[in-house]
């Protein structure tokens, strides 16, 4: 892990990014399936809330409120039938300094261990080199 993902209030996913464990991570499943899981994920955890979902785009905005705040914006994108990426955005709120040590980066962690229990993972990172 790097000092990047530790010292900023933001961390996201993607395909190509540095870090294994924050690329981009793809289920079997249909892009309003994997949308509807997640809504019923962030419905089930303390201290979430749904601010917006927009099924056309396949995004949903949530705010944490319980404990360390925080914004996330999630982006579900179905890539072929039954293949659907999933992408998480997530800024902390700071109150001195745009650092928390981590806890964006370990919050997309938590986050895409709960999806593995709820969906079928198929692999990671770049279209097409699934683990």
């Amino acid at each position: 892990m790097k000092w990047k993902h530790i010292l900023t209030n933001h961390n996201e996913t993607s395909e190509r990014h540095s870090d294994e464990q924050l690329k981009s991570r793809y289920y079997k499943t249909t892009q309003s399936t994997a949308l509807q899981v997640v809504k019923e994920m962030f419905e089930q955890m303390d201290g979430c809330r749904i601010v917006a979902i927009s099924e056309e785009r396949g995004e949903m905005s949530v705010s944490l409120t319980k404990g360390k705040k925080a914004f996330i914006v999630v982006t579900v994108i179905s890539v072929r039938p039954f293949e659907t990426a999933i992408d998480f955005s997530v800024t902390t709120e700071t109150t001195w300094l745009p650092v928390d040590f981590g806890f964006s980066r370990q919050l997309i962690i938590r986050l895409y261990d709960e999806l593995a229990k709820r969906l079928t993972y198929i692999g990671s990172g770049i279209y097409g080199e699934y683990e």
